[in-house]
């Protein structure tokens, strides 16, 4: 009973947090006025969690993309058909990698900046001094970081995805003297805009939204303490990924499931 009666409590607990997750992003939404009419707000903060980011998912997606084109071309010369390499490569970065690792990714950084920045500005009491101010900390704090995590998802999916693309042609054709033609044709020919690029940035909003969301109100719930920041930091990370990988099979199954 004791077993059943802790499986419930955190059951409870998880729907309470869902339901108070839900109910901040709306609160968000509803009070993005400020984004509005201070767009420079939102720069700001598109820089440090964007611009920030472009080193570390650029460099990741390259050796992503040269381990799967080193792997795809041996299994795929067994069976001569190593001229599908480019397309095979295109369309597993497109769907699948490109979106999930760069938001995992994405969600280690920039996600945990995040809530540590929230965190600390709670625990210095910046939060409630701008309520003392009669500024709403949601519309000036929480909003301009969650359209810029939002906005900047799809650009770094999409950094990482050329990346990664680069690294099979660096291998195919560099490494392994493949046709420069066939690596490129085969990809033009086999790929499909909306199915393979469409589908794929559609995924990296979705996770945009998701890790900004999870990152900015584990930061605004935080304790107000060196302790609390930590936990909701690694909180932050661990939700983030777990969510993307299962919100991914859900998007997978919707998107090119025929």
């Amino acid at each position: 009973m004791k077993a059943i009666e802790q499986l419930g409590a955190k059951t409870l607990s998880f729907i309470q947090h869902l339901g108070c997750a839900t109910l901040f992003l709306f609160a968000a939404l509803l009070r993005s006025g400020t984004v509005l009419r201070r767009p420079g707000l939102m720069v700001r903060q598109m820089y440090f969690s964007g611009v920030l980011s472009i080193i570390i998912i650029a460099v990741s997606g390259l050796f992503v993309g040269m381990v799967l084109g080193l792997q795809a071309y041996t299994q795929l010369a067994k069976f001569k058909s190593a001229d599908i390499l480019g397309y095979m490569v295109a369309a597993a970065m497109l769907r699948e990698l490109g979106p999930v690792l760069a938001a995992i990714l994405f969600a280690s950084s920039a996600g945990g900046a995040m809530t540590s920045e929230i965190g600390l500005m709670k625990t210095t009491e910046q939060l409630e001094a701008m309520n003392v101010m009669a500024i709403d900390p949601v519309a000036r704090v929480v909003a301009p970081r969650f359209w810029a995590g939002v906005l900047s998802m799809p650009l770094l999916a999409s950094i990482f995805n050329v990346a990664g693309v680069y690294g099979a042609y660096l291998i195919g054709v560099k490494y392994f003297g493949m046709d420069t033609g066939v690596f490129w044709g085969q990809m033009q020919n086999n790929l499909d805009f909306y199915y393979d690029v469409v589908n794929g940035l559609i995924k990296s909003l979705v996770f945009g939204v998701v890790v900004t969301l999870i990152a900015v109100y584990q930061g605004f719930y935080a304790k107000p303490t060196s302790e609390g920041i930590l936990r909701a930091n690694t909180r932050t990370v661990v939700s983030s990924s777990l969510t993307i990988l299962a919100v991914d099979f859900m998007l997978t199954a919707l998107m090119f499931t025929k």
